[in-house]
Parts: C-alpha cells; structure tokens; sequence
C-alpha cells in the first residue's frame, strides 16, 4: 500500500519556481547519474512535474527545492531524511524499492557504500542546487528530531532517550504492532502464524530458557507494556516485576495487569535497572533494552544482574547487534537512526556481550540468531502502519509517521542483507560448585509446540 503524499512546507510553492533553460528533472539528470554511476534507476518527479528515470514503478517526489537545500546543509544520510521526514521528498510507492537503490550506489574498494552526496559531489550538487533556486539559508530542522542534553548514559540523558521513542502515544504503538503490543522480534516457529501468534511464542521461548516454574520471581528489564511479565504470569505462574523509563508505557502496562486480573502477582515500576535493589531473582529477561545500555556500561549492566540473581538463577538478554566487532558500537549521532530513532543507542557485537557476560559470572549457556525472525517481524510492522496510514498521520503527525515508515522498512533490509543482527543470549548464575541446573540437550525447549497464545490463559 503507498501512503498518500503530503506537503508539509508552506514556502514549497513559492519557491517552487521553473528552471531556467529547461524543466528542473534536465538539471538534475547529470547530478543524479553520477550518484549512481550511471543511468538513474528510479522514476523522479520534480516540483514543475517534470521527470527522470524510468517511465514506471515507484517515484521520489521532490515537492520544492528545499529539497535540495536540506543536501546542501547535510549532504549525505541525514540530509535526505531531514527532506522525507518534512515532506519535501515523497515516496510514491513501495519504500522498499527506494531503500533498495542503496545496491545500486557505487561502493569504495573496502565494500562501504555511501548513502547521499560524497564530498565529491559537492561542487556539482552546488552548481545544481544554484541553477534550481535552491541555494540559501539551512531550513528550520524538523521538530521530531532529538535534541538530547547531558552526560551520555547518564540517567536524566537515557530517560530523555527512551522518552524520546517510546513516549508518542500507545494508541500509535497498538496500530503498529498490533494487539500484544509487543516492540520486538517475534518468533516465527510456524509459517501459518500472524504476528500476534509469532510474539506469543517469543514469550514462550524465553519462558523455556529460563525454565519458569509457579512461584518463580521474575525481573523483566525494559518491560514495555508488559507483554513478558503478563505471558509468564498466565502461562507459568510466576511473580514478576516490570521496570521501564516510560511513564506512557508503564501506565498502560498496569491496565493491562490489571484487566488480566494479575495485579496480586505483577508489579510495574518506572525504574531505571540500576536501582533495582529488592533481589533476589529467580530469573532476569531483558527483550528489546540492551541496545539503550551502551559499551561503556555493558560491565556494570551485567554486574548489577549478577548481582540481583540468586545462585542457579538465570538471565535471558535478547538484543540487536552489529554483526562485525571492528569500529565503533554507538549508533552515529550523523546518522537518521541516531537523530530521529534511537539517540545514544548503541549496538554491541554479540562475541562482546558473551565476553561481558562471563566476566561478570554469567556462564554462558545458549546463544541463538533471530535474524531473518526480525525481517519478517519488521515487514509485518510496516505493513500494519501502511494499512491504517491516515488513522497513523492523526495519531503522532505526518512527520513521525515517516520516521517510523522509513526506519521499519529500512531496519528489516539490514537484518535481511546481514547488515544488522540479533541474538538471544542465555546465562546463568552457578550455584554450589559451578553447579548451572541447564539440562544436557536443548530438547527442554520443545521448540515442536512453541507456545499457548498470550491472550489465551493456561488452564
């Protein structure tokens, strides 16, 4: 389904003013072929309709020249996204097909590719943009971009960033992600599943892993709207606690304890994990959090889990990783990830989180690869913004809409292209004499019958 198009910029009329010797799509013909190295390979159509590429199939919109004034003050990645997100640039079309162009941009002899202007574009892009009109001071920057303050990883700083992504209103997050609000990988063990079927049987995975049993206490770090602590409670009758910096999310996630008659048995705290201090646990999750930890902190992380578990106890971390440990593990704070969708997040090799792990006393037991599950769980996400897109732009704004649009779509490509990973990691805290409780083989898992439903309560 394409999205319908929206201007959001009141002044692209007014500088939306023919070329001079030609319609502007003559003008940007040459710029954009030596983007490409040659032929263009998508339909664009300019502000005076005018059009380059081929006669069909998806089509970039550029609505005005502030299109290009945007390249021209950010040249490269986070220039094309400050034009999407302010609806100067459109996509008329599949959003994967334009994410897709990234196979056709030229690459350096190491492999990297570069998405936008290079340096060496420079001086033509100026040229283009002169000839166009386009030429003047830098646009105001779209409000949904983050403006974070303090010390990185301080407290105030990290609930700033969580509050940033997660505080735009549940109702959004339920039209995304459907009846379980559940924002991550699902477990796809049967191709006939829907999405709500693929988070319940997540839930179940972990569940097993742990090994939870009735009367088992169990902290869930960075819980959401609860969706782990409320499957552990039905399914296996755990205590649990559900610790989150989003006050949106912890609200709704104690009506929902509520409506499942487990308030006797659930406990939702806005907390940050550092300041946990009523362990012992009998069994840690973290689904969806680490990546908001950061490598400086990942010693203490797991130290402070260590520390809340008891002996023979363990922890189940679930979380997006960078599939090379060579370069930096932060997310670029240049980049249209690290300014409008996950500021300060960082994302961590798992050969790295293993050797954390073990460091802190966590012997490492199991290690599984969710990365084509993510893909899938990402398109599904995609799909459900894109059916109800009208509904979505009423909820959170044209502009956020975007940013969710541009960053599902282009999330599930990296996990697909082996770009981005995930992994579930388990541990445990040994007890007497290295003693781990893990069963010989992996059969405890019984990953033939993944899971009940969450919404359909263990008998």
């Amino acid at each position: 389904m394409t999205p319908p198009t929206t201007v959001s910029d009141p002044r692209a009329t007014a500088l939306a003013t023919p070329a001079p010797g030609g319609s502007v799509a003559v003008v940007l013909r040459p710029l954009l072929e030596r983007l490409f190295g040659g032929p263009v390979p998508v339909r664009v159509r300019a502000w005076d309709g005018s059009t380059v590429g081929p006669g069909h199939g998806t089509t970039v919109v550029l609505h005005s020249p502030l299109a290009l004034r945007r390249l021209l003050w950010a040249p490269g990645e986070l220039g094309l996204c400050r034009a999407y997100v302010a609806g100067d640039l459109d996509i008329e079309g599949e959003v994967f097909d334009v994410l897709d162009l990234r196979d056709d941009l030229p690459a350096s002899p190491d492999g990297d590719v570069q998405v936008g202007f290079g340096v060496r574009h420079l001086p033509q892009l100026w040229r283009t943009a002169q000839r166009l009109g386009a030429v003047g001071a830098p646009p105001p920057l779209p409000p949904e971009e983050a403006r974070l303050r303090g010390w990185r990883h301080g407290r105030q700083r990290d609930a700033e960033a969580i509050s940033h992504h997660y505080d735009v209103g549940n109702d959004f997050y339920r039209l995304v992600l459907g009846p379980s609000l559940t924002y991550s990988c699902a477990y796809w063990a049967d191709d006939a599943f829907d999405l709500a079927d693929a988070q319940a049987a997540k839930y179940e995975l972990i569940s097993r892993k742990l090994d939870l049993k009735p009367g088992m206490r169990l902290l869930d770090i960075g819980c959401g709207w609860g969706g782990m602590v409320l499957h552990a409670a039905q399914h296996h009758g755990v205590e649990a606690v559900g610790i989150t910096l989003s006050r949106e999310q912890a609200a709704l996630a104690r009506d929902r304890v509520a409506a499942a008659g487990l308030a006797d048995r659930i406990q939702i705290r806005v907390q940050d994990y550092r300041d946990v201090v009523d362990g012992p646990f009998d069994a840690v999750s973290s689904i969806g959090m680490f990546e908001h930890v950061g490598l400086a902190k990942v010693e203490e992380y797991f130290r402070d889990i260590h520390g809340l578990l008891r002996p023979g106890a363990r922890v189940l971390n679930h979380a997006i990783s960078r599939p090379s440990p060579v370069g930096r593990s932060a997310i670029s704070s240049r980049s249209f990830m690290g300014r409008y969708v996950f500021p300060d997040a960082e994302l961590i090799e798992v050969g790295q989180v293993v050797t954390a792990m073990q460091r802190n006393g966590l012997e490492v037991r199991d290690l599984e690869s969710l990365r084509e599950h993510y893909a899938r769980t990402l398109r599904a996400w995609v799909d459900d913004l894109e059916q109800d897109w009208d509904r979505a732009q009423r909820l959170v704004g044209p502009a956020r809409a975007r940013v969710w649009r541009l960053y599902m779509a282009a999330s599930a490509l990296g996990f697909e292209q082996n770009r981005i990973a995930i992994h579930q990691v388990l541990g445990v805290r040994t007890g007497e004499g290295g003693a781990s409780g893990i069963p010989a083989t992996r059969a405890y898992l019984d990953l033939e019958h993944p899971s009940p439903r969450a919404d359909q309560p263990r008998a």
